[in-house]
């Protein structure tokens, strides 16, 4: 690739600001975890060190340690380790898809190490290590080569034609479309999701023309009118087009929570009436006033809310906006075009990831299996975000500072 990074060893201008909002968001996700315990079923609660909450703990002492190699390595070689990384996790993708796709479906067996957690097949379980979520640490990849891709591509186009932007399209797709396919066929919807709208973004900010997003727009807006028209005006053309599965039950559940509360609306009913109890302040820590299924990582807001109340509830939202905003700042000041667009990348990342969350405990949004990042129990998760700070922690030391921005 074209663009070159330079490399970062000495701490000159670490950040601490970066550094104070993440030691935070260890100790929100520290008591959210130890206040889901109870909630949590005996078969995942397995007690000491090996529980929820001793996991977690190792897995951010593990994170720490990988900020701190990237941070030792640089960012020189980002788009080498990022290639390796892609094609040693697309074959674990492919191998989760062969178990459930072509063995499981017509042998009725599995492949070593795979197990189908709530009808996914997602999870790689490695003796020792325990699961591993390939499609996590994609996300973060496709994010980096992404803005290689993007960043190259503008340096060698003579024009802004809409030609140009198909070309774009085409490198982005090459990289992408096998992953993306993958993961939606486990099914892992959250996940697909999260990728396609952080690719989106990456590409609006790249300078696409203005025609591209607008006719975007309309083409969501159109889908999102037809679909809930369908929904309300004509269930059976709704039935014959979606069918009747799990996914479409669960949208039921999301609109009408009530109604299905002993079935697909189980979840959202559970998490407002957890919410709703918790009142100002909540009724302490380890409450166990309702029951809230998968309390440790889809639904951790709603145990945040239960026990913690408003006040709780609006301390994590003030700390997902301090860490956003801090991103923001240092894709502002990088001075590194390719390294701002990969910080762009993840913050987009991060805040559809905190919305849709968020969004779906308070049943704004249907509920799709994402979790709160830096605060859900997850290994996977947390460590693919930790190798995306220990990038952001490079960009952040070589970034402009307020006062370079007057004599520049």
């Amino acid at each position: 690739m074209k663009q070159s990074l330079s490399r970062v060893r000495q701490p000159q201008k670490f950040d601490f600001i970066l550094t104070l909002i993440l030691v935070l968001i260890f100790i929100s996700s520290m008591l959210a975890i130890y206040a889901a315990t109870p909630l949590v079923p005996a078969y995942v609660q397995t007690g000491g060190f090996n529980g929820l909450l001793g996991r977690q703990i190792q897995f951010y002492v593990l994170g720490i340690i990988v900020i701190a190699v990237i941070m030792y390595l640089g960012n020189d070689n980002l788009y080498t380790f990022a290639k390796m990384g892609y094609f040693i996790f697309l074959a674990l993708l492919l191998y989760l898809n062969f178990d459930s796709h072509v063995l499981y479906r017509f042998l009725g067996i599995h492949v070593p190490f795979v197990t189908p957690v709530n009808g996914a097949t997602s999870w790689i379980n490695l003796p020792v290590l325990g699961s591993l979520q390939p499609s996590e640490y994609m996300k973060v990849i496709l994010i980096i080569i992404s803005a290689y891709v993007i960043i190259d591509h503008n340096a060698d186009k003579t024009d802004d034609s809409f030609e140009s932007d198909i070309q774009l399209f085409l490198k982005l797709g090459k990289w992408a479309a096998i992953p993306l396919i993958s993961i939606l066929i486990q099914p892992d919807t959250g996940i697909f999701i999260i990728i396609i709208f952080t690719i989106l973004l990456m590409v609006i900010c790249s300078g696409i023309r203005r025609e591209w997003i607008i006719a975007g727009v309309i083409i969501v807006v159109v889908a999102l009118v037809g679909f809930f028209y369908l929904f309300y005006f004509n269930q059976d053309l709704f039935g014959k087009i979606f069918g009747t599965g799990y996914k479409v039950r669960r949208f039921y559940g999301w609109l009408y929570p009530e109604q299905y509360a002993n079935s697909d609306g189980l979840q959202l009913y559970s998490s407002l009436l957890s919410l709703g109890s918790g009142g100002l302040f909540g009724h302490g820590i380890q409450a166990n006033v309702i029951s809230i299924p998968e309390a440790h990582t889809d639904f951790i807001f709603a145990v945040i809310g239960m026990n913690f109340g408003f006040i709780g509830c609006i301390a994590v939202l003030g700390l997902c906006a301090a860490l956003d905003l801090r991103l923001f700042i240092i894709a502002q000041r990088s001075k590194s075009n390719v390294e701002k667009l990969m910080i762009i990348g993840f913050l987009a990342m991060l805040i559809i990831q905190q919305f849709e969350n968020i969004g779906m405990v308070v049943g704004l949004f249907p509920i799709t299996g994402i979790t709160l990042p830096l605060i859900s129990s997850g290994g996977s998760s947390l460590l693919s975000y930790m190798i995306a700070f220990g990038i952001i922690f490079n960009a952040s030391m070589k970034a402009k500072k307020l006062s370079d921005y007057v004599y520049d």
